[in-house]
């Protein structure tokens, strides 16, 4: 019986890896549901790392496996093994092959980069008023007038070559605290624990970081951005299928950092009209009645109930001692 060439079984074993390790890195489920026009981009690079290193973890495995088969000590062979020096050739190849890929994945990385806007953000000056108009009292009309002259963020991820030039949709600033993220939207003035944004828009977020280092991250978007204390940041994204995705901090920043999540809702158009409006009348009726409220009515009972809580007393002993004084 004529013996099989040993080129004949690589070819054979490198087609099958190849077939194998192409179809696990096609079609694994480790990412979760793409939202957003980035998300394929970056799963994209995710494929084609996974599809090597599959194949890598194939032939190293299988390797060692043939190796500890054909090799393995016999019963009543206790000679020495073979006195091999090295092979400069092998170590040549398994030197230059690596090398090669992580070139490749290099360019491929920054070419990703690029067309997600990673080269392309903002860097000028603009003006930004954080307050809706609320007319007919003296505190909103103050409120009113406050804009601030802000510098846009030169870090991050902006633009993508497609919108270059172009402002973006919607613009919200996202300030993140010890352990929650607030988001501002200066052309509404609505304040709002959960990022609202309409399907299909291109948002920009101005990030920036009260006490620490935050990261902000979506995974359904694919995409990560630290903010950081006194350097803005930004995050420009279009979200493509409506829904509602955890948003994560990925930076350890505190004791209770693993609780300051929220949310991002995407919504159809028509949806996110209603949210703004709904909650712009709601914010007004909120200002309105804080305006309204003058202290110097309230008795100190009054004035000293909304703390009760904080001072570590009820609202009857509070009473009690107001009587008292």
């Amino acid at each position: 019986m004529q013996q099989i060439p040993v080129s004949l079984w690589t070819l054979v074993a490198g087609i099958v890896v190849t077939v194998i390790s192409i179809w696990i890195g096609q079609n694994h489920t480790l990412m979760p549901v793409q939202a957003s026009l980035q998300a394929p981009l970056v799963d994209g690079f995710f494929n084609v790392m996974f599809t090597i290193a599959i194949a890598l973890f194939l032939v190293v495995e299988g390797t060692i496996l043939i190796f500890l088969v054909k090799f393995r000590r016999r019963p009543g062979d206790d000679t020495d093994g073979l006195p091999i020096e090295g092979n400069v050739p092998l170590e040549i190849f398994w030197t230059a092959i690596p090398t090669v890929i992580v070139l490749l994945l290099g360019i491929y990385s920054v070419d990703v980069f690029n067309r997600m806007g990673g080269f392309e953000p903002a860097g000028h000056p603009h003006s930004a008023a954080h307050v809706a108009h609320q007319p007919g009292t003296a505190i909103a009309a103050t409120l009113s007038d406050r804009s601030e002259t802000t510098i846009a963020p030169t870090i991050g991820i902006g633009a993508s070559p497609e919108t270059l030039n172009k402002p973006a949709d919607l613009v919200v600033d996202v300030k993140g605290i010890q352990y929650a993220w607030i988001f501002n939207y200066p052309d509404s003035g609505i304040t709002s624990g959960e990022l609202h944004i309409p399907v299909g828009a291109d948002v920009q977020l101005n990030l920036s970081a009260q006490d620490v280092i935050h990261s902000f991250w979506v995974p359904n978007f694919r995409l990560k951005q630290d903010a950081l204390p006194g350097i803005p940041t930004e995050l420009r994204f279009v979200a493509t299928k409506p829904g509602t995705y955890p948003v994560v901090c990925a930076e350890l920043c505190g004791g209770y950092h693993g609780s300051m999540r929220t949310q991002v809702i995407v919504h159809t158009p028509e949806s996110y009209d209603s949210w703004r409006t709904e909650n712009q009348i709601a914010q007004q009726q909120n200002l309105n009645q804080v305006v309204a409220i003058n202290p110097a009515d309230l008795s100190t009972s009054e004035f000293l109930a909304p703390h009760t809580h904080e001072m570590g007393i009820s609202a009857a002993t509070l009473d009690s001692l107001v009587i008292g004084h």
